[in-house]
């Protein structure tokens, strides 16, 4: 059993302490989604930006590693009655879908856990379809407020392992260095985000 599938029950307990940013976040993204697009969600953990790309897409695909997160999402999306999201275990850096499949893909809050991002992003943006958006906020750990200094270093303690510590210029650098057309804005919170949309040309 993996961290996430031990602490999937208490996941959406300890999103709250960055409520702010982590709200907002979402938010935006929802706002991005053009209206009846196909969207693939990776790395979903119990299903937030999933849910919040719903309200517009046409059909949602929401995948995580972790089946204890992947059921949470699940009901969380039967409780809210979002009828047009799919479920499936994936691992974002072997995706099986074709190039192009989908207008819009989403892989929130997980590029600093990964020892090679720069893999994941490159079969992110294989999927994302000639004209699509690929949207990757990222938590930006080199910025952490002092007050919330102390919280992640308990989840540290329990096992959470981030690679990278992102500040807004770092990742920035980041996705430019391997070629992407991407903004990157600042979303403020405890933790802050950094929020990066890569627009594919057609």
């Amino acid at each position: 059993m993996t961290f996430w599938d031990k602490t999937a029950k208490v996941y959406d307990l300890a999103e709250r302490l960055n409520r702010k940013a982590n709200a907002e976040t979402a938010r935006r993204v929802g706002a991005l989604i053009p209206q009846w697009a196909s969207v693939l969600d990776c790395a979903a953990g119990t299903g937030e930006f999933s849910l919040a790309a719903a309200e517009r897409a046409g059909a949602v695909m929401c995948t995580d590693l972790s089946p204890a997160m992947l059921a949470r999402a699940e009901k969380k999306a039967r409780r809210r009655g979002k009828n047009n999201i799919s479920f499936s275990l994936r691992d974002l850096t072997a995706l099986p879908e074709g190039d192009g499949t989908y207008n819009v893909v989403i892989a929130a809050n997980v590029l600093h856990l990964l020892l090679r991002p720069e893999e994941a992003v490159r079969e992110l943006w294989r999927v994302t379809a000639p004209g699509g958006m690929l949207i990757l906020p990222t938590y930006l750990q080199g910025e952490t407020s002092a007050l919330f200094r102390p919280f992640l270093s308990l989840y540290q303690y329990f096992g959470f392992r981030p690679y990278w510590k992102f500040t807004l210029g770092s990742y920035r650098a980041f996705l430019l260095d391997m070629g992407l057309p991407v903004q990157v804005s600042r979303v403020v919170g405890a933790l802050p985000v950094g929020l990066a949309v890569c627009q594919k040309p057609d």
